[in-house]
């Protein structure tokens, strides 16, 4: 499947996955939005991306944890800054919040975490071991993980309006 842009140049499918890929792995802040009893709430998170989801790190008691836990769907949004119409671009998602329990994968997600953000080891003595279980409880979080059943991509370079469903690879 391809579109095409205001142009009218061709953009195929894996140049869609490639942007929404890029803008993923570019972009910091991911919001979050869960709802109850009729009541919207957003939260923006620092997460990492790795293998279809995106793990962060949150207050267990924070609102949009307690809300995204007990609803079966929860929603997120990352865009880039845009000062124009036609720099609209981001992506959509529906999706649910998942606790990540200690074991593999946290340790695996926490390493990619700080990757992407180093700056979180400045928070600790350097010479220290700084592992999961150490931040955990300097920050007083737990890790947890937005697993999309949807993504849309959208981007007003293509054409006005422009929003494509995407599967995103997960390895």
């Amino acid at each position: 499947m391809e579109s095409k842009n205001k142009n009218g140049h061709r953009i195929e499918r894996d140049q869609i996955v490639g942007r929404t890929l890029e803008l993923i792995n570019s972009r910091t802040t991911m919001t979050l939005a869960t709802a109850k009893n009729d009541s919207a709430w957003a939260a923006p998170v620092y997460y990492a991306y790795r293998c279809g989801f995106f793990y962060f790190f949150s207050n267990p008691e924070a609102r949009h944890i307690v809300e995204g836990l007990t609803a079966n769907e929860s929603s997120a949004a990352i865009h880039s800054p845009s000062n124009e119409w036609q720099d609209i671009c981001g992506i959509q998602m529906a999706g649910k919040i998942e606790r990540v329990p200690v074991g593999r994968e946290a340790k695996t997600a926490f390493g990619v975490y700080l990757k992407k953000y180093p700056f979180c080891r400045e928070f600790f003595t350097p010479g220290h071991l700084l592992d999961l279980t150490t931040f955990i409880g300097r920050f007083k979080v737990k890790l947890y993980k937005f697993k999309p059943n949807s993504v849309y991509y959208l981007d007003n370079r293509i054409h006005f309006g422009h929003r494509e469903l995407v599967d995103l690879p997960d390895d």
